[in-house]
């Protein structure tokens, strides 16, 4: 009788761990297992090889030792000569193993404690793994916990089944919690660590806003709504752009919600951080416009090469643009994901006139034309010496005051002022050793040639071997922030596409690819720009 108390006792612990932990009740059953083989080890000898087992409905407990069948015995302890082997079990061969019963031995205070250590090790590590599964997918959602201490700023919560951190980084500023408080945060990140499954939280992560949206806005969980885009400066201001896939329901109304029932909510969670709710559009000159409000735009001009956008406001809307240390611009540019310019109505008037003198005074020195001519010029639009030497005749004859006379006049004398400026940049490219060879790539020219002389490509295989971004530079977006890094031509009208064109010129040329390979070329060197973009 005293044995199957004893196995029933052995049962009903491993059931009430199990429930305690809530993990598998097999895994206690073998924490136990390993522990008495432990404990067996130290009777029998550490060397020795033994096995428990514990059987999950009665509880009876059969250990055996193991020994493994060898021809020559060298561990006494762990092996047993094949012969011998053989007149226990006939069947016996070389690699197997050969099973003794041992009889149940009592464990006494220092084997039982290290058998506790054990299970406890076993069971705690099974707790961890399972709370690790659970919450790693649980990332991307909001839950519930109490404070249960404060260390430097940090925040612990306990989550009932497991302790999460919201680091002092990751709460709202002048935001203080206490022990046993409530708090509401986002996972963001789930970490395996060596002292168990760390949880990290978040209160100003922009997803947690578009989570509060979710959960106070119906339209929003049942897709019908979507967040595009979220700004956060935490604790202070937000912006959330939302587009409606119904044509019915106006998006920012249902964020709204009846006398700001709706935003209201949110805002009192995040400790009163004020939300500018803007609708999403496609165009990003009307996005813009948004973004900025309440002030007034009066002009966008987008530049979608290097992603940025020039906003002209009325001078008295400029403060109210820029917002508190530039708080709305920021926002907004963080929003859209484009760099944006904010200048006055004033500055750009100035900008303009700057640029038209500066234009005229070039084709005062370059054509040897008066001041008059000059400004004629630069006020129809020509920009540069280049466009009006290859410009059709008639543009520039059709000017009032000129005729096809005056302009052949002046095309000639801009193809002379080009040809001029070639020649000297044809010099330095010589003294600096780049080759002939790279004028037969169509788009390079003198001035092209010199800049990546200065950059130490010097033949067509140097130039083969650029990338695309290595030219015309690429752009980094982190932590909100547009960085811009320059290339080679960074003084040149070139874009992407002419950049890539010219470098599989270059690489047909050297004898890396061939004219048949070109599309395949094209496409992995679409490929290789997109990877570097990202």
């Amino acid at each position: 009788m005293a044995v199957s108390a004893n196995r029933l006792e052995l049962l009903q612990i491993a059931d009430a761990v199990a429930r305690e932990k809530n993990i598998d009740r097999m895994v206690v059953i073998e924490a136990m297992q390993d522990a008495m083989e432990k404990a067996a080890k130290g009777r029998y000898g550490a060397e020795t090889e033994i096995k428990v087992e514990i059987n999950p409905r009665s509880g009876e407990t059969r250990m055996w030792r193991l020994l493994e069948i060898v021809e020559d015995v060298e561990e006494p302890s762990r092996q047993v000569n094949l012969k011998l082997a053989q007149v226990k079990n006939p069947t016996a061969k070389v690699g197997d193993f050969l099973t003794e019963p041992l009889p149940p031995m009592e464990f006494g205070r220092i084997a039982a404690q290290s058998a506790k250590q054990v299970i406890v090790q076993k069971v705690r590590d099974a707790e961890r793994d399972k709370m690790f599964e659970e919450y790693t997918g649980r990332v991307g959602e909001i839950v519930n916990g109490s404070v249960k201490r404060v260390e430097y700023g940090n925040v612990i919560v306990d989550l009932g089944r497991g302790e999460a951190i919201i680091r002092r980084d990751e709460l709202i500023p002048r935001e203080m919690f206490r022990y046993g408080d409530r708090v509401r945060a986002y996972i963001y990140d789930v970490r395996r660590e060596q002292r168990g499954p760390q949880i990290f939280l978040s209160r100003t992560h922009p997803q947690f806003m578009a989570k509060l949206f979710m959960q106070e806005v119906p339209e929003i969980y049942d897709g019908v709504i979507t967040i595009r885009s979220i700004a956060r400066d935490p604790g202070s201001r937000a912006k959330i752009a939302v587009t409606s896939n119904d044509s019915s329901i106006d998006p920012v109304g249902a964020c709204v919600g009846m006398r700001g029932s709706r935003v209201q909510a949110v805002v009192a969670e995040l400790q009163g951080e004020k939300i500018d709710i803007i609708p999403w559009t496609d165009g990003i000159a009307d996005l813009v416009v948004s973004a900025l409000q309440p002030a007034d735009v009066a002009k966008v001009v987008l530049d979608e090469q290097a992603e940025r956008i020039e906003v002209v406001v009325p001078d008295e809307q400029l403060s109210l643009a820029i917002g508190r240390r530039g708080q709305n611009v920021r926002l907004a540019s963080q929003l859209i994901g484009w760099d944006i310019d904010i200048l006055t109505e004033q500055e750009e008037s100035e900008r303009r006139q700057k640029e038209f003198t500066e234009r005229s005074t070039l084709f005062m020195q370059a054509l040897d034309v008066d001041e008059m001519v000059a400004q004629l010029l630069a006020s129809e639009g020509f920009s540069s010496v280049e466009e009006l030497a290859y410009i059709e005749p008639g543009e520039i004859a059709s000017i009032e005051g000129f005729d096809e006379e005056t302009a052949g006049e002046i095309q000639a004398r801009a193809a002379e002022y080009l040809a001029e400026i070639d020649r000297k940049f044809d010099e330095e490219r010589t003294a600096l050793g780049v080759s002939d060879d790279l004028y037969e790539i169509e788009g390079l020219n003198a001035a092209m040639l010199v800049a990546l002389g200065k950059e130490d490509i010097k033949s067509v295989e140097d130039f083969a071997g650029c990338a695309a971004d290595d030219l015309v530079g690429w752009t980094e977006r982190k932590d909100g922030e547009t960085k811009r890094f320059d290339g080679t031509f960074k003084d040149f009208p070139v874009s992407r596409e002419e950049a890539e064109d010219m470098i599989m010129q270059a690489r047909i040329k050297a004898g890396w690819i061939s004219q048949d390979d070109l599309p395949a070329a094209d496409e992995g060197e679409e490929g290789y720009a997109e990877e570097e973009a990202v």
